[in-house]
């Protein structure tokens, strides 16, 4: 048992044990922090390269035996006769925020012999875990605001979709660039141009960072959450305050 922390292990593991509980190197929860985001590649004004390439239908047929032939798994694309195809997109939901999903609760009655059936919709947060990975099945066309939606509705999740954003994530020379993806861009056929693989592109769910937090956009219980969250975060960081200097004194008065 670690005083520090009180967190207890195996005798034999406690040499493996970090007091001050940040986790080895790059394996926190705080895993956006290690990554080297260019700013400016959040820009939702400044199309990706992918966006920018145009296809035609005979290019697109070529593309699709492409991609199925450098994939592992079943999620083909399918070519329609339309001319549209179909495929299927992996997002990662990176919330920091807790989400609102639909709760009933009944209402106590408040005359004896007289129930009330009839359910309250009422909602609860929670926060989705770490690392949460949705496969969705879309069409060509399908917009980065019908996925978000889509993406609300498996979770039933009742928050504004506003709130939310699709980012394309991708690795160049060991640099992690993150754009933020514009209402009408059609992840599936960003998606088909930059190939399967993840490191070249994947998609990510996060919250619609627009610099001011736009408080009035929040129902008042989701306001009233959210001050009970910060609550609790600010006498974390408190007591982790008053621990660390508790240790220094302690440390002072040993060397005295």
């Amino acid at each position: 048992l670690s005083p520090d922390c009180s967190f207890t292990c195996h005798y034999r593991c406690r040499a493996l044990v970090r007091l001050d509980c940040s986790g080895p190197p790059g394996a926190g929860d705080e895993d956006d922090g290690n990554e080297q985001v260019l700013e400016k590649d959040t820009n939702v004004d400044e199309p990706s390269e992918w966006e920018k390439t145009e296809l035609d239908q005979a290019q697109v047929e070529q593309r699709i035996k492409e991609y199925n032939s450098q994939i592992n798994s079943n999620l083909f694309m399918s070519l329609n006769k339309d001319g549209s195809y179909t495929g299927f997109i992996k997002v990662q939901l990176k919330l920091v925020r807790p989400v609102s999903v639909p709760a009933t609760k009944r209402v106590p009655s408040l005359q004896a012999g007289r129930p009330h059936p009839q359910g309250v919709k009422r909602r609860t947060s929670f926060y989705l875990p770490k690392g949460t990975v949705k496969h969705l099945h879309i069409l060509s066309h399908t917009r980065a605001s019908e996925v978000i939606d889509a993406l609300l509705r498996k979770f039933t999740v009742i928050d504004n979709p506003r709130k939310f954003a699709l980012f394309e994530r991708s690795e160049k020379d060991e640099q992690v660039y993150l754009r933020k993806l514009g209402d009408d861009e059609q992840p599936l056929r960003l998606r088909l141009l930059a190939g399967p693989s993840e490191k070249v592109l994947s998609f990510i769910l996060k919250e619609n960072e627009t610099g001011e937090v736009n408080w009035d956009a929040f129902t008042l219980p989701e306001l009233h959450n959210f001050l009970l969250i910060l609550q609790r975060e600010e006498e974390e960081h408190v007591r982790r305050l008053r621990h660390r200097y508790a240790r220094c004194r302690q440390k002072m008065q040993e060397a005295l």
